[in-house]
């Protein structure tokens, strides 16, 4: 019998279905959130045998017999290891590829590799004087050294001493770049892929190391790079640290995602060990169905400023598809988790995760202080902010739960709350591979966020100001995803990592973009036209949602709709005179 691939093992355990598949042995009945039944291997009669979902195993509290789906099939039916993934491959669906002869995983050279670049990178840091500003730059920052080389932390120095080094222990280049530790020169000679770099080891849950990430030692761009997509690292699989948190998030029944590298090392040096973080991409449906094998309990610790809050609750959403229970918390004005945790400890942080709310919750907080929550048109626009967070909770008591609390907040009914959200069958749609062929047609955006985007993609001096701009306007799914791109290339000009960090339809138009120069166009003038244009479009929804609610105000709130109407108005018109004259010569004709 031929090896089955490890990514194939772990596909089969996450399709599976514990209480099920156990189910079809024992009866089991539902006692909280875990199922109970008589133990089929002592041959007990009480229901001391539980089947815990969260945590994807089974236990027995008499015999204490103990593991995952594949265990108990090898225990029930008699069956190696092997024979128990294939049979329950089959149940849940999963197609076993066999190949036609038998021999070592293909992938062992590429494992091998990166592992012994691992080490390698660990010695530099340690020793090497070409990492002095590497060690200095941690020293800075607060952390020991010597605390952080069990998390294997290395250095890349510059030059070709990995690749003489690589050599030197017999690896081949083909190799060496299929693993991502090479690229190729544009005249064909080969470099080191990551260079002057902090390295950060990504680890899969079997503890292998399996990729990187680098983050750059004084100037350069991009300021953090990681390994390739290649046979052995799958970033949007894998998560930072959950080789080592998996444990801890069992045992406190709790996991908590951060954004960065070096928000994961200070709260695991501070001794807060349940923590991971995506690998510079926003959390993915993949990560989060892998998170969930060893805890629903998720709090997100993102940064408070304007980016972070966007890349909170596009995780928050992800997380309830995947049926977490998802709170949010909340940073001190200023500060991200790195310097709560060097500032107050262990104790800061975890105060902070004691305090977190529900995701949905601290939607209504954000909004409230807006003051969105005081106006009908402000309800109405709050309405659809919340929408998409009720529409992905899987579990349909927390989604009851939720519509119930926005009903209950923007002071409507639960029945209009529930039409808004339609269906809770939609689910979105998977990402489209990253190596999908672009769409030719061209993407849809308006004409003045394509305006904006082509500036900051050929003119990154002008971004700071048009993304500070942005921050408070509602664009088009492409049109934000593409700038959230930008936002994090900063003002520095665009590599091939910003390209490798977007899919689907941001990533097509930034390829439109690009081949679309502003040479020889006025760049302010044109700037400040798209910015007019963005504000007229949104200050004309508030008129819009003012006016449908003036005939159904209660009369004495309707005095103040009106003034509201004409301050809006005199607003559009200053920005953009001929879209409002349009509008008036049309609600005239309306009447």
């Amino acid at each position: 019998m031929t090896p089955i691939p490890d990514e194939i093992i772990e596909q089969v355990r996450d399709a599976a279905d514990i209480v099920g598949l156990v189910g079809e042995y024992v009866e089991l009945r539902r006692t909280g959130s875990d199922y109970r039944g008589p133990c089929p291997f002592h041959g007990g009669t009480h229901r001391n045998f539980a089947v815990i979902p969260r945590k994807q195993m089974f236990y027995c509290f008499v015999c204490h017999e103990a593991g995952d789906v594949f265990t108990f099939y090898m225990k029930k039916l008699g069956l190696d290891y092997p024979s128990a993934v294939r049979e329950v491959a089959s149940k849940v669906g999963v197609v076993i590829p066999e190949r036609s002869t038998g021999g070592p995983d293909p992938r062992e050279p590429l494992f091998e590799a990166v592992a012994v670049a691992g080490e390698w990178y660990a010695t530099r840091l340690r020793e090497s004087d070409g990492a002095a500003a590497a060690r200095t730059y941690l020293g800075q920052r607060g952390l020991e050294l010597e605390a952080l080389l069990p998390l294997g932390l290395g250095f890349a120095p510059k030059g070709d001493e990995f690749l003489a080094a690589m050599r030197k222990l017999g690896f081949q280049e083909d190799v060496l770049l299929e693993a991502g530790l090479l690229v190729r020169r544009e005249d064909g000679s080969l470099r080191p892929r990551f260079w002057n770099r902090l390295m950060f080891p990504i680890h899969d849950l079997r503890g292998r190391v399996v990729g990187f990430g680098g983050r750059v030692i004084g100037d350069g761009e991009p300021k953090y790079l990681n390994s390739p997509e290649s046979a052995v690292f799958h970033k949007g699989r894998l998560l930072y640290n959950l080789h080592h948190a998996k444990t801890a998030i069992r045992r406190e029944e709790q996991a908590v995602i951060v954004e960065g590298y070096f928000d994961v090392l200070r709260l695991v040096e501070t001794g807060v060990e349940q923590v991971v973080a995506p690998l510079g991409t926003g959390l993915t449906a993949e990560q989060t169905q892998l998170l969930r094998r060893f805890g629903e309990q998720v709090v997100l610790l993102y940064d408070g400023d304007a980016a972070g809050l966007r890349a909170t609750f596009r995780a928050g959403d992800e997380l309830l598809r995947a049926g977490c229970h998802v709170s949010v918390a909340t940073l001190p004005p200023g500060k991200d988790p790195d310097e709560v945790a060097r500032d107050g400890g262990a104790d800061a942080v975890r105060a902070l995760l004691r305090d977190a709310v529900d995701v949905l919750e601290r939607k209504l907080q954000l909004l409230e202080r807006k003051g969105w929550l005081g106006s009908l048109a402000g309800r109405r626009r709050a309405l659809d902010r919340l929408v998409p967070t009720i529409r992905a909770a899987h579990d349909p008591v927390t989604r009851d739960l939720y519509v119930g609390r926005t009903a209950e907040a923007l002071g409507i009914s639960a029945q209009s709350v529930a039409r808004e959200i339609g269906s809770s069958d939609v689910r979105r749609p998977a990402a489209p591979p990253r190596d999908a062929e672009t769409p030719t047609a061209p993407v849809r955006v308006a004409p003045a966020e394509r305006d904006l985007l082509r500036i900051m993609v050929h003119e990154p001096a002008m971004r700071p100001r048009i993304l500070e701009h942005l921050g408070t306007v509602t664009l088009s799914p492409a049109a934000r995803g593409l700038a959230d791109g930008l936002a994090a290339a900063g003002a520095g000009e665009l590599g091939a990592a910003v390209l490798d960090e977007l899919e689907g339809a941001p990533r097509a138009l930034l390829t439109e973009l690009l081949a679309q120069p502003t040479r020889g166009l006025d760049l302010d003038a044109m700037a400040e036209g798209a910015l007019n244009r963005l504000d007229s479009r949104s200050l004309q929804v508030q008129f819009d949602e003012l006016e449908r609610a003036l005939p159904f105000a209660p009369e004495g709130e309707k005095p103040e709709l009106v003034r509201q109407l004409d301050v809006l108005g005199r607003e559009i018109s200053k920005l953009n005179p001929a879209h409002w004259n349009v509008i008036r010569k049309g609600r005239s004709s309306a009447r």
